[in-house]
């Protein structure tokens, strides 16, 4: 068996350390409850693009990032209040501090959101297909670039509600 090299000990070590500072679960639950989130707080993104489109609202996903974010946040945090940090109490100060964290994420991405779909209305193909539905790349570019936003913020909000949300003293 080859003895590990000095970088492989060294990124062992600094794994170690930082596993050490997330209690056994702690991630894996996080992640559980911002999957089941990510699926809910993207279908009330759609759903309601949809329906603020169809209406002729110029720029839907703007709107529909905002109003889905009030009410995955309000469900993510309780998830994460009961689920995955398990305090107990101070609700009305946790959900404020919850909604800093994600608002001082979501800022970024309703600044950056327009410039990307810009972007991916230039770069997609004309047609798309998925799940059975073709579209043109100008209706396609919002969902996906919304995608991408989200992915982005998971580590940016699992720290924030470690260290500021749910903080235990």
């Amino acid at each position: 068996m080859p003895t590990p090299t000095a970088t492989e000990t060294a990124s062992s070590a600094w794994q170690r350390r930082l596993v050490r500072h997330i209690p056994p679960g702690q991630l894996w639950r996080y992640l559980c409850v911002g999957a089941f989130n990510t699926l809910f707080g993207y279908s009330l993104f759609a759903v309601f693009n949809y329906l603020l489109h169809r209406r002729g609202l110029p720029v839907s996903y703007i709107f529909a990032s905002l109003l889905s974010s009030l009410i995955s946040i309000t469900v993510a945090f309780l998830g994460y209040k009961f689920f995955v940090f398990r305090t107990r109490g101070n609700y009305l100060a946790e959900w404020v501090k919850a909604l800093a964290v994600y608002w001082s994420g979501i800022l970024p991405t309703i600044v950056l959101l327009p410039a990307l779909v810009r972007l991916l209305q230039w770069v997609l193909p004309n047609h798309l297909a998925a799940f059975g539905y073709a579209m043109d790349r100008k209706e396609a570019a919002p969902y996906i670039a919304n995608a991408a936003m989200m992915s982005v913020g998971v580590i940016y909000t699992f720290i924030g509600h470690k260290n500021i949300t749910f903080r235990q003293r």
